[in-house]
């Protein structure tokens, strides 16, 4: 079942449009991926997500209902660009933000509590915003974003301004909240967190929807006949009229070739021919990144 739905939106603003008929279906208990490249749609969807702003046509449903004005509560909404206040001090802001979504201020100490000491934050309390670094204001961001317990959570660009330990540290925290029951919406750039994260994606480009469904299944679908076999030893090997060679690489005394085929041959035929050149150790379908994926079906449209 979908938390989230949204159908068939349009959005245009003068004679730019930036949202063509597109729609999402959100499972629940997931972390859905919404990528594309900078002016493809994605922000506009969001905002239209949070009610900042209406669609001038389809229609947005929470838990199988239209989505309502009052909804706002059960969302979490981490955007890209960061809104602390610079001047006010951590906790006092942490708890005002809480009561905006409806927590009494007891019960907002006492989750506060938990999220500052799981993050190593408990010193921050009385600083003001603008005395922490980028990344640390991200951390009192994520936790400002998740702590009414939203239904569904929406990330844009969660990682910008972290190192990498702080950055998994907050990707460990995004699963933990998934396995505790969230939904969440996950806007990136970044592909590699894309494959570690997402159980699901919809890529838009120029406003339309071009790519949706789960990441193990696209990239089945778009492994493209191309094959890896590991070897025992230095191997080389030539491409010939079935297959080309796209990359060969020795390391700990092995052999890792990445063939492409270029005819129409069966796994067996290649096998055959390829064990002449020395003993296999394994030979399985090359799936491309989500990184390349992106990369060939954004090409493809310009």
């Amino acid at each position: 079942m979908s938390l989230f739905e949204a159908k068939n939106i349009t959005k245009k603003f003068g004679n730019f449009t930036a949202l063509d008929n597109v729609s999402i279906a959100v499972p629940e208990q997931c972390i859905y991926g919404l990528l594309g490249p900078n002016g493809a749609g994605k922000t506009t969807l969001i905002r239209i997500i949070n009610q900042i702003t209406g669609p001038d046509a389809g229609e947005l449903f929470m838990s199988g209902r239209k989505l309502m004005p009052e909804d706002v509560q059960f969302i979490g909404y981490l955007p890209e660009e960061r809104g602390l206040y610079k001047k006010m001090k951590i906790g006092e802001q942490a708890i005002y933000f809480a009561q905006l979504k409806g927590l009494t201020k007891a019960e907002a100490m006492r989750r506060l509590k938990y999220w500052f000491k799981k993050l190593d934050m408990v010193e921050w309390w009385g600083k003001k915003v603008e005395e922490l670094s980028k990344g640390m204001q991200q951390k009192v961001q994520f936790v400002t974003t998740i702590l009414h317990e939203p239904k569904l959570i929406i990330f844009d660009e969660p990682f910008t301004g972290f190192d990498p330990v702080n950055a998994n540290i907050i990707k460990n925290e995004i699963l933990f909240l998934r396995e505790r029951g969230a939904t969440i919406i996950f806007s990136t750039h970044n592909m590699e967190s894309v494959e570690e994260l997402c159980d699901n994606i919809t890529l838009i480009d120029k406003a339309k929807t071009i790519l949706e469904g789960s990441v193990d299944e696209i990239r089945s679908q778009w492994a493209a006949n191309e094959y890896e076999l590991l070897f025992e030893g230095e191997v080389k090997i030539e491409g010939n009229g079935q297959y080309k060679i796209l990359n060969n690489q020795f390391e700990n005394e092995k052999s890792l070739i990445r063939i492409k085929t270029i005819s129409d041959i069966t796994t067996n035929d290649i096998l055959k021919t390829v064990m002449k050149s020395g003993k296999i150790i394994s030979f399985n379908p090359a799936l491309p990144s989500m990184n390349e994926i992106f990369i060939r079906v954004v090409e493809s449209r310009n």
